[in-house]
Order: C-alpha cells, then sequence, then structure tokens
C-alpha cells in the first residue's frame, strides 16, 4: 500500500511540475489504442446514429484548446498521457483518417499511431448492429488489418514488421460488457450464468489478441475493469448512495480471468509481451482513502444533473464543478482528467503492486 501511495503521490507532483524529461522522448515508433469511451479520442463524432459522444459542452473544458474534441472527459484521457510518456502524439481517431472518403494512403498518421477506440464499445458484439452506435472491438481489429495493409505499402513487409513490434498496442475494454449483463432487458445474463459470461468475454478477447499479433501486435498494455460499481450511475440507485457490490464482484472476475488468460497466452506466444494495469485495486484506493491524492469527492460526479449528478449525464444544459481536479468522476461514467493522469503515470512507471509482470517503462525497453 506504501508504495502505491508513493507512486500516486509522485505523480501528483509531475502534474504540478510537468511530466516531461527524457520519458518525452520518442520511445516507441507507433501507439495503437484500441477501447471504449474511457480511451475513446473522437472516433464515435463520425457515427450518426451513436448516442454515445462527448463532442459538446462542457466536455473538454480542460483540454488545450477548451474545446469538446469527443473525449468523455474534462480534458485529456489516459491514452492521451500515456502517448505522451512514450513520446508520441495523441493517436488520430480512425474514422477521422478515413472520412469524406479520405483514404489512409493520403496519410502517414498511421506510422505514429492511431486510435480505434469507442464509447460504448464491447468486446462481444452487440445484437442490434443495424444502427452503428459504436465500434465493438472485432470491428476495432478488423480496422487495424486495413492500417496494417498500409503500413506495408508505406514501409515494405519487413519494415512494417520491425514497427509494429516495437509499438505499443493499449487496450481498455469490458466495462460496458459487464454493465450489459445488469440491463433489465439482458438477454446475456438469461444465456449465461456471470462465471460464464466472464469467461467468454476473456476468450473472445483472447482471440482478438491472437490476430492482432498476426500482424505484427507484440507489445500489449492492458487495463484491468474498474470499480464499476462505484461509479455515479450505479451508487444514484442506492438510498445511501454505495456502491453495487454484485457489479464490483463481477468485475473482480473478469480481471481474475483475464489475468488468467494474459498468462496463458504468453505461454502459447512466448515472443510477445504485455503489461497488466490493474485499474480495480487502484480505484479502491483512491475511494478509500481519497485525501491522500488531493479528491475530496468520490460519490458524485462533477458534470451533471439530478442525485450525484448521475440522472442526466453530462450535457450543454447541465452544471459543472468550479474544481475538477478534486473530483474522482468527471460525469456519470468517466474519470476526471486528473486521475486519467494518475492511471497513466502508474501505467507507465507503476510497482508490481499495480502493473504486472512488468510497467509501460519496462515493456518499452524490451
Amino acid at each position: 500500500m506504501a508504495t502505491f501511495i508513493n507512486a500516486v503521490l509522485c505523480v501528483c507532483v509531475l502534474l504540478v511540475f510537468g511530466t516531461c524529461g527524457t520519458m518525452c522522448e520518442s520511445v516507441v515508433p507507433g501507439f495503437y489504442v484500441f477501447g471504449d469511451s474511457l480511451v475513446d479520442n473522437g472516433n464515435n463524432n463520425y457515427l450518426t446514429m451513436s448516442l454515445a459522444k462527448a463532442d459538446f459542452p462542457h466536455n473538454g473544458i480542460d483540454y488545450p484548446t477548451g474545446e469538446a474534441t469527443g473525449r468523455f472527459s474534462n480534458g485529456k484521457n489516459a491514452a492521451d498521457f500515456l502517448a505522451e510518456k512514450v513520446g508520441q502524439p495523441s493517436a488520430p481517431p480512425y474514422l477521422s483518417l478515413v472520412s469524406k472518403s479520405k483514404k489512409l494512403s493520403s496519410t502517414n498518421e498511421v506510422v505514429t499511431g492511431v486510435n480505434f477506440a469507442s464509447g460504448a464499445a464491447t468486446i462481444l458484439n452487440p445484437t442490434d448492429e443495424l444502427f452503428q452506435k459504436s465500434i465493438p472491438l472485432t470491428k476495432q481489429v478488423g480496422f487495424y488489418f486495413l492500417v496494417h495493409d498500409e503500413l506495408i505499402k508505406q514501409m515494405g513487409l519487413d519494415g512494417a514488421q520491425a514497427h509494429l513490434t516495437k509499438s505499443i498496442f493499449l487496450i481498455v475494454i469490458g466495462s460496458n460488457d459487464l454493465f450489459g449483463y445488469f440491463n433489465e432487458d439482458s438477454e446475456v445474463s438469461k444465456q449465461y450464468t456471470p462465471q460464464q459470461y466472464v469467461d467468454l468475454l476473456a476468450s473472445t478477447l483472447k482471440g482478438l489478441m491472437k490476430q492482432m499479433y498476426v500482424l505484427g501486435a507484440r507489445k500489449f498494455v492492458i487495463s484491468g475493469v474498474g470499480v464499476i460499481g462505484c461509479c455515479p450511475a450505479q451508487r444514484k440507485h442506492n438510498a445511501l448512495n454505495e456502491c453495487n457490490l454484485e457489479a464490483n464482484y463481477l468485475s473482480i472476475r473478469y480481471n481474475e480471468g483475464l489475468k488468467a488468460m494474459l498468462r496463458d497466452l504468453k505461454t502459447e506466444l512466448s515472443d510477445i509481451n504485455y503489461s497488466y494495469f490493474d485499474t480495480y485495486y487502484v480505484m479502491s484506493v483512491l475511494i478509500q482513502n481519497p485525501l491522500s491524492y488531493g479528491i475530496t469527492e468520490i460519490e458524485a460526479a462533477c458534470c451533471g444533473l439530478g442525485n450525484l449528478k448521475a440522472d442526466i449525464p453530462c450535457i450543454p444544459i447541465s452544471t459543472y464543478c468550479s474544481n475538477r481536479k478534486n473530483h474522482l468522476f468527471w460525469d456519470l461514467y468517466h474519470p476526471t482528467e486528473t486521475v486519467s493522469s494518475m492511471f497513466a503515470g502508474l501505467i507507465y512507471n507503476g510497482s508490481q503492486e499495480v502493473t504486472t509482470p512488468m510497467n509501460v517503462e519496462e515493456l518499452v525497453k524490451l
């Protein structure tokens, strides 16, 4: 516990005095992001039918431009901060590269990285794909196939493979699949027991990572699911604003399955390496000892309306807190920029208490 506390306090100091130095030098050739709204930086802006969007105020109020970009945050998200630490710019949203009939061949941005993440994305394919509300992980990996082909065109087969072998592949997903299990009209809860369901999620993710491996990916950064039952959207259903213990228990079971899957994958494919971030543990420590990290509000969202500011999401008519740095949650689901920066700092150089079997700083040196 002490190691974690010291690490987070160090991150907090970096937030005040800056994060540059040697870590801002480029240490990886490419940074490729897959996942959900925790790391989406604008892909859903291009999905006409999607309701999971953040391209409007008050989102982005603390972003460098002061404008909403499609990030579900008051500022940057964890993928932005981690990209900085490995010396790369924030990867452009994939759909921004192919919008308005623009072709990947018209840009060399794919070399330094691409963000495929999508708000509301899931590991399992949704049943209502008639309307494209998000980009599920299977489709994100399909988009990566196209980027891989473009890298070969630009760099040649050997050059592309050498590039991808040293690149980082960040995967942050799973929360929406778990939330879906508890929906009133959930079909999956009728089909699977909780254990069967989390096993299915882990095995599906394993298959997708193997596809990425075939196309060059060797260094993975995988984030476990956080304490999802303690987000404002879940707390508001309890008269005492307490966490949803059933949702948290499912998160624990999924994370255990995810760690076991990663160990098995390493056994099967010995030349891959990975860093697993224990988001659940980190969030639990923050919730139990918030004042130690400058957090004074762990229950209510900063932006929204109603009970815990979670009855209505962060939209232009919502109100927002004046001090975003002391809130754990920006809106009813997502962390503030400050907390995302803390997470990224620990992903990069945290101890084995929070990153296993290594942190990203160690991963990039392999």
